[in-house]
């Protein structure tokens, strides 16, 4: 049975792969300061966990937490491009700093595989479509800058110091408990919420911007790949479905699944946004042996049917 630390596992996607984790038997220690995360996306698992309440920025923290640890998974991050354009001090205390607080944890206690969830938005404005990992990276946000650096550090903690690390770059994750109240809450659960309400979303923009929108349970499946990957060498890879859907089409099909008839709003596009992501996932298939296990259309109808039993009434 390995041991594993899940670091921001109270959070939307760590909470996921905790889960998923302790179905598949393995031992789960959950590191959290619940600053975005909740101890409600435990609910069905907390009590076959180990839970620590703590930052990954608490070099001591950390250390305890690491400790007879065979793989960590680092979730744990202050995501959201807008909030790092509000306050990119905190932005990169948590992510840059956290970052390498873990890996620095993780070395000393001798951890076989750091897996770190990087993200689609180091690509930043580059034109070119799909995303390869060899392409230019131009970052436009605090956040691309922040979590492209935790990209940089995996080969250097690989090769310098022996700790076996990868990279899962996620591309616009999407499915149940992600959180619609935050100011800073992706697209998709603000979409679903306010259509099921009868209330008009905002859609930044024209509506043409579009990303490869990926399902929760790939992005788990991808995580356990990488964990399970014979030598990853610490490179990191794209985490999608490999197509795109546009705004306008995102909130077309939500519509169709939620069963409403609410007109959205455009506004202006948002600072730091990206006019359209799709990635190649051709680098993933062979460093860790990931395959997509859902497709966009089938998640979306997941989740839409998860936000309408859960929205109260």
């Amino acid at each position: 049975m390995p041991n594993c630390l899940v670091t921001g596992g109270a959070g939307f996607i760590g909470s996921h792969l905790a889960n998923a984790l302790v179905e598949r038997n393995w031992k789960v220690r959950i590191l959290d300061n619940l600053s975005t995360g909740h101890l409600k996306n435990m609910d069905g698992f907390r009590d076959r966990v180990e839970f620590i309440e703590g930052s990954i920025t608490d070099a001591e923290t950390a250390r305890q937490c690491c400790e007879g640890v065979d793989v960590v998974f680092h979730e744990a991050a202050l995501a959201s491009v807008p909030r790092s354009v509000d306050d990119p001090f905190q932005s990169n205390h948590h992510n840059v700093d956290g970052t390498l607080t873990m890996l620095i944890a993780a070395r000393d206690a001798g951890v076989k595989r750091f897996v770190y969830a990087a993200s689609s938005s180091a690509y930043g404005d580059n034109p070119e479509l799909p995303k390869t990992e060899d392409m230019h990276y131009a970052p436009m946000s605090p956040y691309a800058v922040n979590k492209y650096v935790g990209e940089l550090y995996l080969p250097v903690f690989d090769k310098l110091y022996g700790l076996s690390t990868v990279g899962v770059r996620y591309f616009n994750v999407f499915g149940p408990r992600q959180d619609p109240a935050s100011q800073y809450a992706a697209v998709i659960p603000i979409f679903i919420t306010m259509a099921l309400k009868g209330e008009s979303p905002v859609i930044n923009g024209d509506g043409s911007f579009s990303r490869d929108f990926t399902f929760i349970d790939n992005v788990v499946h991808a995580n356990i790949c990488a964990a399970e990957a014979e030598n990853p060498g610490g490179a990191t890879v794209n985490v999608a479905c490999g197509d795109r859907v546009s705004l306008n089409e995102l909130y077309a099909l939500i519509q169709k699944h939620a069963g409403t008839d609410v007109p959205a709003i455009h506004g202006p596009a948002r600072a730091g946004d990206v006019p359209h992501s799709q990635a190649d996932i051709s680098l993933a298939r062979k460093i860790i042996g990931y395959e997509p296990v859902v497709e966009f259309a089938t998640g979306l109808g997941r989740t839409v049917a998860w936000y309408k039993q859960s929205l109260p009434v």
